[in-house]
């Protein structure tokens, strides 16, 4: 692990009280946290209602799929909706920083939409892939990093294990840039903004530039994605512009956009055709 790197702790905010009036608060809490800090758009929330039990069972299931031979988890690999496996290597999201790509591997799911739906003709949209039941590999191997990159979409919600590997780095404009390792919370979701609320908010609201580095153990983390409508057009709202602020960005839809991260960070799917059976 990188010793030159320090740790940084989040904020941590409880969800436990139904009261209606201190979530107003609470609300009004994490919007000045972001305001006050125009770089750090990362926090924990806890007492959330998911209980332990279920988080490590989440996390056992995983473990048990991508235990499981290179062959058998190529039969799911991802399909032009991106739902699926993708193997080591697949997505390159740091280009300018990377050699041959992300040391990690994933699997998407999403709204489960059956093929013969007319939702299923839309991009995104359609049936997830499942690994059939049976017995299950433990091959040793270590799950490795993600380059550095911010989330295309709204909010994520991100669940990890005990494992250190986690890096925020707070200013994405610093020379050279400060890498601070992100401390876990047992039980505790990472709440992050995305860049489609950036784009959104006219950058009142900033995605935050994050990397994976690890030291050779294994890491699992799970994430939630939380995006607008695919036809939704992501434009800069009333209230974040100005003569003197104008827009930042030009308008476009979640589609469009997404579609294009994906191109621009996933292999080509035709490059796998001689591995999947």
């Amino acid at each position: 692990m990188e010793s030159s790197i320090s740790r940084t702790s989040l904020n941590c905010i409880s969800l436990a009280d139904p009261d209606i009036q201190k979530s107003v608060s609470l609300l009004k809490q994490v919007r000045g946290s972001f305001l006050d800090s125009q770089f750090q758009c990362f926090f924990y929330v806890v007492d959330h209602g998911i209980s332990q039990e279920f988080m490590e069972e989440v996390f056992s299931q995983s473990k048990k799929f991508f235990d499981l031979p290179q062959s058998e988890k190529m039969k799911l690999l991802r399909d032009e909706k991106n739902r699926g496996y993708t193997p080591m290597l697949d997505e390159i999201l740091d280009p300018e920083n990377q050699v041959n790509g992300d040391y990690k591997e994933g699997y998407y799911i999403g709204v489960e939409v059956p093929a013969d739906s007319p939702e299923a003709n839309r991009p995104f949209y359609g049936p997830n892939q499942w690994p059939t039941e049976g017995n299950v590999s433990n091959p040793a191997r270590g799950v490795f990093g993600a380059g550095a990159h911010s989330d295309y979409g709204l909010i994520t919600l991100l669940a990890t294990d005990d494992v250190v590997g986690l890096q925020i780095c707070k200013d994405r404009n610093a020379q050279p840039q400060v890498w601070e390792y992100v401390a876990p919370v047992k039980g505790g979701f990472i709440v992050n903004l995305g860049d489609m609320l950036e784009r959104w908010s006219n950058s009142i609201f900033r995605s935050t530039l994050h990397r994976v580095v690890l030291d050779g153990r294994e890491r699992y983390s799970i994430a939630y994605f939380v995006e607008p409508s695919h036809d939704c057009v992501v434009e800069c709202l009333p209230t974040c512009k100005s003569e003197s602020n104008p827009p930042k960005f030009p308008p476009i839809t979640c589609s469009a956009y997404l579609s294009q991260r994906y191109k621009d960070t996933h292999a080509d799917l035709s490059s796998y055709s001689d591995n999947k059976a």
